[in-house]
């Protein structure tokens, strides 16, 4: 991951953490593996304590304009602990990649 992969990246989590209870923001993807383009997003899987539809809207509108700001596309993922340890969304294949060798946790 670039030095300015891992300042967006900051500069998102301490802005969600200004809404909510962040647990963690972890990258993966092309960025992640430093493989990006100038044009490949930034992935990210963020995991909340809790999360609403109002705040998985505000988390998305953050992404967007952190991503403004920097000239990047931000696409996150939002689970809460309980799903991944309770729910479908920790068997996700994905899921479990990410948490295994490919997130980037900071």
């Amino acid at each position: 991951m670039s030095p300015a992969d891992r300042q967006v990246k900051l500069e998102f989590k301490l802005r969600l953490e200004e809404i909510t209870t962040v647990i963690e923001v972890r990258v993966f993807g092309l960025r992640a593996r430093g493989e990006a383009g100038p044009d490949s997003d930034l992935d990210v899987l963020v995991e909340v304590e809790l999360l609403t539809p109002e705040l998985r809207g505000r988390i998305d509108e953050i992404a967007w304009e952190v991503g403004f700001e920097r000239a990047y596309i931000i696409s996150p993922i939002v689970v809460t602990r309980q799903e991944l340890q309770d729910g479908p969304m920790g068997a996700s294949p994905l899921i479990l990649e990410i948490g295994r060798r490919e997130g980037v946790a900071l």
